[in-house]
């Protein structure tokens, strides 16, 4: 599949975020750079990074290695909980390290520990935004509540809210609420929390002819939510990019839905 035909979802502006990510949570050193490098080689055009991992040099080490042209991958860093009052610092590193010009998504990693700090952070994003830094700003880990609180100080929406989301964890309201406020869901840890023996998973996978793990990736990726698999195996790379051969049918996202209870 070329990256033209990867399925994207519009984010503000005019960015276009691919439903499937590629994390690098605990990927550091040569592996993290190895790993992101297959991934790019796989078919993955947006790649996930923090400040907090440690990884961004190794991360735009392989996009710049990959031959690709900077604007085929969308690029995601976040702000740490403990830069608070530094956010022009950090993004600035972060610029450096990935060695880019501008971030297609930064996000706040965690709410700021004291509440008070949410709106100055949150406005520092966006100054960033504004400055051309990052094309577009979001946050992760964030209850609707704190958004709320975000939208009504700014008049201004997060893109992405980043959260930890499976089949186990779904919930209608959680993933209703983000839609009405014209946020992105995106989803992390896909198979932490996955029981991927689970009998439905396993019924469905046998249907299609894949594994449990890609019936998952799929399911992610019918309801528009974004997904992240995060892997350092270039075999398992590989099969959770090999996605779009096949799709769920209503009955069976129905089917996955319950698995959340």
């Amino acid at each position: 599949m070329t990256t033209a035909e990867q399925p994207t979802v519009p984010l503000a502006g005019d960015a276009r975020m691919p439903l499937l990510g590629f994390g690098t949570w605990q990927a550091t050193g040569e592996a993290g750079y190895k790993a992101v490098l297959a991934a790019l080689d796989a078919g993955y055009r947006h790649i996930d990074t923090a400040t907090m991992y440690g990884n961004e040099e190794e991360v735009g080490r392989a996009i710049k290695e990959s031959d690709l042209r900077r604007e085929d991958v969308f690029l995601t860093t976040k702000l740490p909980p403990d830069r608070v009052g530094r956010e022009r610092e950090t993004i600035e590193a972060s610029l450096r390290a990935l060695d880019t010009d501008y971030l297609d998504l930064w996000l706040i990693h965690w709410p700021p520990s004291s509440p008070g700090d949410s709106i100055p952070v949150w406005r520092e994003l966006l100054a960033a935004r504004d400055e051309g830094l990052t094309r577009t700003v979001g946050v992760s880990n964030y209850s609707i509540s704190q958004i709320d609180e975000l939208i009504q100080s700014t008049e201004e929406t997060p893109a992405v809210n980043q959260i930890r989301w499976s089949p186990s964890l779904y919930d209608r309201q959680t993933h209703a609420a983000h839609r009405d406020r014209g946020v992105v869901l995106e989803g992390y840890s896909p198979f932490k929390t996955s029981d991927l023996s689970h009998p439905v998973l396993a019924r469905i996978a046998a249907a299609h002819g894949v594994s449990p793990a890609q019936v998952v990736l799929r399911w992610h990726i019918d309801h528009e939510i974004v997904v992240i698999p995060k892997s350092v195996t270039p075999d398992r790379i590989r099969a959770n990019a090999d996605i779009f051969g096949f799709s769920l049918t209503a009955e069976e996202m129905r089917d996955i839905d319950a698995l959340g209870g």
